[in-house]
């Protein structure tokens, strides 16, 4: 009964923490999409494009979808795998010349390009797989092999997002060195940062405690309970047996006493 209730109370924070990475994550995925808090204040890199020719814009954030200006307004369309150089299509004179390459329209280099292109594809797919998580997880309160069966799955999804967290930050901390060596203000978006490390922590959490809900009340645990049950039913029988034996042997001594009574009569 008490592994039961841990079980079942481990696979529902590791339910709750996966919930959460999910909103966290659609937050970061969704900014850019409407001017409300916090996908208005969530973008991955913001810089000075002031002097870039072909920006357009005093102020660039980069988003998962969307270049847009200042407090994600005035948008361009969205794009998958959105190359960096995406904020000067116009012209790249006055850029960072690390990030200016053949790609992307001529104007992302190939680093950058394919380095953000296997990050965005990364991250999609620890969303997907954690969504998937989060269905199995349903049952894990209840089920050891549920609780393994999703601690499988979130490991499995953890995995694809901690590439895509790792090339997120390699990729836009990079790119804000490189403003800011060509003499241009450049930051890292706080929300977008915390959001995904967020979510990777709290998928971490959820795959330790939907394990060790699988581990709670093993076989070990179930194979003590087993003996336990055969040593009790062993000492009732024990105890049955001898009581029996003990009547059989009150009843013999009477039955002698009695014969020797009849003799001396």
């Amino acid at each position: 009964m008490a592994l039961g209730g841990l079980r079942g109370g481990m696979g529902i924070v590791s339910l709750i923490l996966i919930a959460g990475a999910i909103v966290l994550q659609f937050f970061v995925v969704l900014s850019g999409v409407t001017n409300s808090t916090p996908l208005n204040k969530t973008y991955f890199l913001q810089a000075d494009t002031s002097t870039i020719a072909g920006s357009g814009r005093a102020v660039s954030q980069w988003t998962y979808f969307y270049v847009c200006g200042a407090g994600n307004q005035d948008c361009g369309s969205p794009v998958p795998g959105l190359p960096i150089g995406y904020a000067w299509v116009g012209g790249s004179a006055g850029a960072p010349d690390a990030l200016v390459g053949s790609h992307g329209k001529d104007t992302t280099s190939k680093y950058y390009y394919y380095m953000w292109r296997f990050g965005w594809v990364f991250y999609l797919m620890g969303l997907v797989f954690t969504v998937f998580a989060f269905f199995t997880s349903l049952l894990a309160p209840c089920s050891r092999l549920a609780s393994g069966i999703s601690g499988f799955i979130t490991m499995f999804a953890l995995f694809w997002f901690t590439l895509a967290a790792a090339l997120m930050t390699t990729v836009f901390v990079k790119a804000r060195d490189r403003f800011r060596d060509a003499g241009l203000s450049a930051n890292v978006g706080s929300y977008a940062f915390g959001f995904t490390w967020g979510a990777w922590a709290a998928m971490f959490l959820a795959t330790v405690f939907l394990f060790m809900g699988c581990g709670a009340g093993g076989r070990r645990n179930d194979d003590h309970v087993r003996s336990s049950s055969a040593k009790g039913g062993n000492t009732r029988f024990y105890r049955r047996q001898r009581s029996r034996r003990s009547a059989r042997g009150s009843f013999v001594d009477t039955e002698s006493q009695r014969r020797v009574k009849d003799e001396y009569a």
